[in-house]
């Protein structure tokens, strides 16, 4: 469970960083409107952080990949222990 517990604060992590990305474009935009930089600085600086965004996103998509995966695999382990019970369980039914 504890590996699970990471990835979601792992993705909980990128979440936020794509957010502060987010703003930080907006700053740019409100920084062009107000003349201090130029169109060709904004689309520059625009270009590299959707890059960042667009990273950090399939960042998050192969972890939520993860997940599901482990949620799988812990589905199946729990399956397999309640199975050995069951034979034990039956083991000692039939020896008495």
């Amino acid at each position: 469970m504890a590996f699970l517990e990471r990835l979601e604060k792992n993705i909980g992590k990128l979440e936020k960083r794509i957010e502060k990305e987010e703003m930080r474009i907006k700053h740019l935009n409100k920084k062009h409107e107000d003349k201090k930089i130029t169109k060709a600085k904004l689309n520059i600086e625009q270009k590299k952080i959707n890059e960042k965004i667009k990273a950090t996103r399939a960042r998050i998509q192969t972890l939520r990949g993860l997940t599901v995966k482990e949620k799988k695999h812990q589905e199946e382990l729990a399956e397999k222990r309640k199975e050995k019970e069951e034979k034990k369980l039956k083991k000692k039914k039939k020896e008495e």
